[in-house]
């Protein structure tokens, strides 16, 4: 794999990457995230956005990463009509392997670049990801951080610390748990929290469930709170989404 090294705050290694019908117990949850989306501030209409697209790599996440891989490129469809944006995928894996591709502005790379990652065991590194945001976030810019998981194993205080200077730098952590872990829920809640974005759990292998959540993370990211009722103008599940909201 080439590219650069990444060294953040925590000590550990971030490696580079190689160049490189939603059923009703769910809609509310996703129908929330969206609510939450739309209540932050908004972007200016047609300027880049810059998100980091995190996912947990490891053994169990493989049929996930597959259909993230698949639906990658409708987050850049629908950033495509709002302004453009830009991906940095950071994933981990394995022993102590965490790492991080460059800000991709292309579908079909991102593609090729994850299709050449497979998925192996071991334990959560959440923090790594929000350390490599943070850093990426005071280099470059970020306008949100999507993570898609489905465990915790980690400190949790650790993670909630790491979680508010994301928050103090104004980048929202959207949360997107696959399954139902308690534990994992309770953390990703407060992250969500402490850093002004949302949690919103999809079931295993939904692909429709997380391509609404993706596309609206990608809406927001280009464009913010307006952008979603944009997305609600031009798709039916959009829209539907929007309909159940309070």
């Amino acid at each position: 794999m080439a590219g650069k090294t990444i060294k953040p705050t925590s000590g550990s290694d971030v490696r580079p990457a190689d160049a490189l019908g939603v059923p009703a117990s769910s809609a509310n949850d996703i129908a929330a995230f969206v609510a939450k989306a739309r209540a932050m501030s908004p972007h200016r209409a047609g300027a880049r956005g810059r998100l980091v697209f995190a996912l947990d790599a490891t053994m169990s996440r493989q049929p996930t990463w597959d259909m993230a891989c698949t639906l990658q490129a409708d987050m850049f469809r629908e950033a495509g009509s709002l302004g453009s944006l830009d991906i940095r995928l950071v994933y981990y894996r394995g022993f102590n392997e965490c790492r991080a591709s460059g800000w991709i502005s292309d579908s079909a790379q991102l593609a090729r670049l994850m299709s050449k990652i497979d998925c192996q065991g071991g334990n959560t590194q959440i923090g790594k990801v929000l350390s490599e945001t943070r850093r990426e976030a005071v280099a470059a810019g970020v306008r949100a951080l999507v993570f898609v998981g489905d465990a915790m194993e980690e400190n949790a205080d650790a993670l909630c610390a790491s979680a508010g200077e994301l928050g103090l730098l104004k980048v929202p952590v959207f949360m997107f748990q696959e399954g139902a872990d308690a534990t994992a829920e309770q953390t990703f809640r407060e992250i969500a929290r402490l850093t002004g974005g949302a949690w919103c759990r999809f079931d295993p292998g939904a692909a429709a469930q997380l391509r609404e959540l993706l596309r609206a993370a990608a809406a927001y990211a280009a464009g913010g709170r307006e952008a979603l009722l944009q997305l609600a103008k031009t798709t039916s599940g959009a829209a539907r989404l929007i309909g159940q909201m309070k």
